[in-house]
């Protein structure tokens, strides 16, 4: 059997999901944040992939402003065409390639915004 280091329990998964969740609802008008970014934050740093999927399958993360979250280069998410409008009303601005200008734009949480620092949102 393999050991995998980085595997989480279920409730470390709980926690991460909560974390995620506290760390998007922070990430200002204007602004946008990586998935990986978002990731670290949360203690997980090679967890990327799983910001996407819990910001997706979690019921009521669509309240959020999960439209802030994009890759690392700016990229928006693969079929959500929406994205890019709701990001443009804010006045994010995107480079000729359709990058969002990470250089004007990118968030980055501070000491304040710590998961360990932020109550606990309503669907903990």
């Amino acid at each position: 059997m393999e050991y995998y280091p980085d595997k989480m329990t279920p409730e470390q998964v709980r926690c991460f999901r909560e974390d995620v969740l506290n760390i998007v609802s922070q990430i200002p008008r204007g602004r946008v944040t990586t998935y990986g970014t978002i990731a670290t934050w949360a203690g997980w740093p090679s967890h990327s992939r799983m910001v996407g999927r819990t910001l997706r399958y979690t019921p009521g993360a669509e309240l959020l402003p999960c439209h802030r979250v994009v890759n690392k280069e700016g990229r928006t998410a693969p079929g959500w065409s929406r994205q890019r409008l709701l990001l443009e009303a804010e006045g994010v601005t995107f480079k000729a390639n359709g990058h969002v200008d990470m250089q004007r734009h990118l968030w980055e949480p501070d000491e304040a915004t710590s998961p360990e620092s932020v109550q606990r949102a309503p669907w903990s």
